[in-house]
């Protein structure tokens, strides 16, 4: 309880300043005047009443964050701002003649915040404008991780934000600092985004997007969420320039922020070119399109260029966590979906605000693999595991592999959840996938064309732990089960 006190205080503070972001959807609302402002300012008070209480009643409690705080302030964060990221969608639903239950708005919340980008709301296109600009916004806010945003902020409160940032960062890589100071890092991974907010919004709006429908889509694009203000997602536009804007900017987006940063403040891009995890990113990405595009060709589902313009637009869409759709792929060769869904596992660079396990985890494990081989020709070989010319520690591949485990040990546990409600298997595995990784559309009964609404509330849970764990990235969370952590 000691160790817990210093946390709830940082929590305080992190929900006072999380209540402040719904501002953005009640200026909206005013301006639009879609009827439903009056829930903002609740909502507002009762997530700024909570936080200032937290902040108040523990102000004794000030320390620097060690490691163990990092992670439990990591999993409370993201366990309980979804419930008042709810607030505004249950009150206004409710305003409006649509209720929605606290299952499927805390739902909604995660899956915003996490950038999963499922949903179990239909008409999207006859809410209040405000309640899609808040559905989107959270996705913005949980790209890059509100935590790096603190890592920035809380410090001028006296608060160290080491521990946050590498509780919070994505990947094996932690403990790379890319200026001597964590803020002023996590001050230039949120220059890059913002840059790059920026730029998506204007080449949405240039491109022939309304101001509000450009705002939405940028930020479901940057953070790679994929919520959309429509029920027909991108295919409501029906354009070709805006399919590869949003295509251009999910590649961005899919790789590390901290070579964007790293290249803007040396002035050169030769070390960007150079990294083994964007190349691999790029290929992954790029080669799964073009695979995607020749088998519908090849099988007569589209000419030659709907082809190319469908199959790269839908794999990167997938395969990089954000889950835009313009057509139903489930009806295409069954080859094509499945190989979308696997490819969201691992086609994101860690730094980037992709789901997944991250391409670096990926070129360990096939490193790894490469050199157990080589062992069994040559058992005294001495062959170090190298990622970009330098040599990866053993404790980071015993890390990786730790993750691989108990990734697949949580997908297998959740699946079977799943089917032992007598959920199909297709239906049960892709959702679990979906969710772990992050990535929103599933197969079978969730799939592009549907949503999660036809989900019994217990499978609902099961899907929403899904996807707290692996935006927790599985091992942050796992550690606080542990008697070891709570040791003294």
């Amino acid at each position: 309880m000691i160790d817990l006190l210093p946390v709830l205080r940082v929590l305080g503070m992190l929900t006072m300043l999380f209540a402040l972001s719904m501002g953005v959807p009640l200026a909206v609302s005013w301006f639009a005047q879609d009827g439903v402002w009056q829930v903002y300012p609740v909502a507002m008070g009762v997530t700024l009443l909570v936080g200032a209480s937290l902040v108040v009643g523990l102000r004794r409690y000030k320390r620097e964050l060690q490691p163990r705080h990092g992670v439990m302030l990591v999993s409370l964060v993201w366990a309980l701002l979804p419930l008042f990221a709810m607030l505004p969608l249950m009150l206004a639903c409710h305003q409006v003649g649509r209720p929605l239950s606290f299952t499927h708005a805390y739902f909604e919340a995660v899956s915003g915040l996490t950038t999963t980008g499922a949903t179990v709301l239909s008409q999207l296109d006859t809410l209040p404008v405000s309640v899609n600009v808040w559905r989107t916004f959270m996705q913005w806010i949980g790209g890059m991780g509100i935590l790096i945003l603190a890592v920035a902020v809380l410090p001028l409160l006296g608060v160290g934000g080491a521990q946050l940032f590498k509780a919070e960062a994505a990947g094996p890589v932690k403990d790379t600092k890319l200026t001597p100071r964590m803020t002023e890092t996590a001050k230039g991974l949120w220059g890059v985004y913002a840059l790059f907010s920026v730029l998506c919004a204007l080449a949405y709006w240039a491109g022939g997007m309304a101001p509000l429908d450009a705002l939405m889509h940028m930020f479901s694009t940057v953070s790679l969420g994929g919520l959309s203000s429509h029920d027909a997602s991108f295919a409501f536009f029906q354009s070709p320039l805006l399919e590869g804007i949003a295509l251009v900017f999910m590649l961005l987006a899919s790789c590390n922020f901290a070579l964007y940063f790293v290249a803007l403040r040396k002035g050169h891009w030769r070390g960007f070119w150079r990294d083994p995890e964007m190349r691999a990113t790029c290929v992954a990405l790029l080669g799964g399109g073009l695979l995607v595009a020749v088998l519908l060709w090849a099988k007569g589902v589209y000419g030659p260029l709907d082809a190319l313009r469908y199959g790269v637009f839908h794999v990167v869409s997938v395969a990089t966590t954000t889950g835009f759709a313009t057509v139903d792929y489930l009806a295409w060769p069954v080859f094509a979906p499945v190989f979308m869904l696997m490819l969201s596992g691992v086609a994101t660079s860690a730094g980037s605000t992709g789901g997944g396990i991250k391409m670096v985890r990926m070129l360990i494990l096939l490193k790894q693999a490469r050199r157990e081989l080589t062992r069994l020709v040559h058992p005294n070989a001495v062959q170090p595991v190298r990622l970009g010319g330098a040599v990866v520690e053993s404790r980071m591949i015993f890390s990786v592999m730790a993750f691989m485990l108990v990734y697949g040990g949580t997908v297998v546990v959740l699946s079977m959840a799943l089917m032992l409600t007598d959920l199909d298997p297709l239906t049960a595995f892709s959702a679990v996938l979906a969710s772990v990784n992050c990535t929103g559309p599933g197969l079978g009964s969730i799939g592009p064309a549907s949503n999660y609404a036809l989900l019994t509330d217990f499978q609902t849970w099961v899907c929403t732990l899904g996807m707290l764990l692996g935006r927790l990235e599985i091992l942050s969370f796992m550690a606080l089960l542990t008697p070891a952590f709570w040791r003294r």
